[in-house]
């Protein structure tokens, strides 16, 4: 499994990769291969300002739909728009091309929160 050194990640199998206050999020290599086929995805918070443990979106796979999480408070200011056609990204690339959002994080310091890879390796060998 890929749990890249470099990312932040939370208890709801999200990964974060910040830049100063902006961040790009998206689901863990563990949680689409827990999904499974994923056939849709649904984000339409662009440009809102959501708090941490919003639901900004869903993802649909063959077997379930599951609702994403906002790991930090910020604005949505940019939609992965590749999987409105290619939702299949996020299962071959979930680090890469099958990113879900970007947003403009509202408080730096509460990225202290999330686990970093050693972490979260813990939590998903449990």
């Amino acid at each position: 499994m890929n749990i890249p050194d470099n990312l932040k990640y939370t208890k709801d199998h999200e990964w974060l990769k910040t830049d100063g206050d902006e961040a790009v999020i998206g689901i863990t290599d563990f949680a689409q291969s827990e999904l499974g086929d994923i056939v849709f995805v649904e984000i339409e918070t662009e440009g809102e300002q959501l708090a941490k443990e919003e639901v900004f979106g869903t993802i649909e796979a063959v077997k379930t739909v599951s609702d994403l999480y906002m790991p930090v408070s910020g604005e949505v200011t940019e939609i992965n728009q590749k999987l409105e056609d290619t939702p299949e990204l996020i299962n071959q690339d979930p680090y890469g091309d099958g990113w879900l959002i970007k947003i403009k994080i509202e408080d730096v310091g509460s990225l202290e929160g999330l686990m970093d890879a050693t972490a979260y390796k813990a939590q998903v060998d449990e």
